[in-house]
């Protein structure tokens, strides 16, 4: 039995396997004897690596690496929600080609190319790993943007959340709110939401 190549990173495509010349029957074998572990079609990652934190959102980056993940997917990565998405959340430029990832479940969202990357962030996915995210008060705002489609319920207590936050920054969300489209609706949760 072939030993996985040691100059494979912890987690790779089968591109990048091939690239290091690993052949295609050598990958699926080690995978048949979880030397390695398939995470999504063509993305896997050692079993000898670290265990990841957020191992659906590394997949989900290495299958589209300029979406961000988003809405409730980022709340509960931020800990703005209990609720775990049953898929993941990812943000795309209006434009763009929308990935096809069947596994794991993913949601697709366009957002507006020109504010597309108004509070871009990275987490650590896996030690050494990160992944794009919408930082905490984009987040908030999102889902504010969103709530129609995403539930009053999730926004409130996202935004609630937020602002008791150590470092939280109200002013910021009005300015993101501003850029989105959402001031009103947001400066009225805010003062609910500050009151409170």
């Amino acid at each position: 039995m072939k030993e996985v190549a040691a100059e494979l990173p912890s987690t790779f495509t089968t591109g990048a396997a091939r690239a290091l010349g690993v052949h295609p029957r050598d990958l699926y074998s080690w995978r048949d004897t979880g030397q390695v572990i398939e995470l999504s079609r063509g993305v896997f990652r050692r079993a000898d690596a670290p265990v990841p934190s957020f191992p659906d959102f590394l997949a989900v980056a290495y299958r589209s690496p300029t979406a961000i993940v988003c809405c409730a997917s980022a709340a509960a990565a931020h800990e703005l929600t209990d609720e775990l998405p049953v898929a993941v959340q990812i943000a795309v430029p209006g434009r763009a080609r929308a990935p096809r990832v069947d596994y794991p479940p993913t949601t697709v969202y366009r957002f507006d190319e020109r504010t597309f990357e108004i509070g871009l962030s990275r987490l650590e996915a896996a030690p050494g790993e990160w992944v794009r995210i919408y930082d905490a008060p984009r987040t908030v705002v999102d889902l504010m943007r969103l709530r129609r489609r995403l539930g009053e319920p999730l926004a409130h207590t996202a935004l609630q959340r937020y602002v008791k936050q150590r470092g939280a920054k109200p002013a910021l969300l009005l300015e993101y709110a501003s850029a989105l489209g959402v001031h009103g609706p947001m400066r009225t949760a805010l003062d609910i939401a500050s009151a409170g």
